[in-house]
């Protein structure tokens, strides 16, 4: 344990490569669970918890950290299982989604494992919990479940994703011919990401096409290639980074590879943050790299795309 706790901020500069470092975690029950380690910054033992009036029922309470106070978040009772009540023996994995940073109360915190996000599965139809899972791997012949977050902290603290009237209306003032084509392709493997991004594109007039991940983000490029000129059918493309089976560096690199597709312009749209995340956009040759979630910052940046 002692390992895991001192060597998670190290094990975040891992990038690129179509790999990342998931770290597994239990909560009230047998089944173990994934978070992507680029997103923890560091791992505890349960704080002293302070209980505030008017608490999301899903916030067990708020801890001071690091000269900060943080939210912590019942991360069992938030997926459906029961209250974790034995806090002096429980951890908190502290992470940073969309800007904010939030602890995420679990039974127990087990190890790191280094991955290829090929084997991060999209989880089956049917599954259990599925409506709050991303992904799905298998560690030791066990399956491991990895939560969609966004979805959680969406629940406790839903994010505007309505655009401002001014960047509407330049929207509609932008100059623009009939051949230009304003669809985007949106891939994020969060269906609460994907809707918040839908929503603040259609808003500046633009129809978005929805997929969950690269690989079928690559797939859905290279049969509209084959139709025709891909830029008569598409404007650009905003991608998440961490996604099951092909992330978004991985799917950036395999459209700068395909003659057809080169020249579309991307855009790294993620809750990952760091100066490791600007190298990467540089080094697989995005266009550019937005922090998630502001819908003007996203707008804006998809406005500017347009010649």
């Amino acid at each position: 344990m002692t390992g895991i706790l001192d060597s998670v901020n190290q094990r975040t500069q891992l990038v690129g490569q179509n790999r990342m470092e998931l770290l597994t975690f239990k909560l009230n029950r047998r089944q173990r669970y994934g978070i992507n380690v680029f997103k923890v910054k560091e791992v505890l033992q349960c704080p002293r918890l302070t209980s505030l009036p008017n608490l999301h029922p899903l916030v067990k309470g708020v801890a001071h950290i690091r000269g900060q106070t943080v939210s912590v978040i019942d991360m069992s009772l938030a997926t459906g299982g029961r209250p974790i009540n034995d806090i002096e023996n429980a951890f908190v994995i502290i992470s940073e989604f969309n800007r904010t940073v939030q602890a995420f109360l679990v039974t127990s915190v087990e190890r790191i494992v280094n991955m290829n996000w090929e084997a991060i599965l999209p989880p089956p139809d049917g599954a259990g919990k599925a409506n709050y899972l991303t992904a799905v791997t298998e560690i030791d012949g066990e399956l491991v479940e990895i939560l969609d977050v966004e979805k959680i902290l969406d629940e406790i603290s839903p994010i505007d994703a309505q655009v401002s009237s001014s960047l509407v209306e330049e929207a509609s003032q932008k100059p623009h011919t009939p051949e230009q084509v304003k669809r985007v392709l949106v891939a994020d493997d969060s269906s609460v990401a994907r809707k918040q991004v839908q929503r603040a594109i259609q808003a500046i007039g633009y129809e978005c096409i929805l997929v969950k991940d690269g690989r079928e983000a690559i797939n859905t490029l290279t049969e509209m290639a084959k139709a025709g000129n891909i830029h008569e059918q598409l404007s650009l493309v905003i991608s998440d980074i961490e996604m099951p089976e092909m992330d978004g560096y991985t799917l950036t690199a395999e459209i700068r590879a395909n003659a057809a597709l080169k020249d579309l312009h991307v855009i790294l749209h993620t809750s990952l943050s760091g100066v490791f995340n600007q190298a990467m956009v540089e080094r697989v040759g995005a266009n550019a790299f937005i922090p998630k979630f502001n819908p003007d910052e996203l707008g804006a940046a998809v406005l500017s795309e347009r010649k």
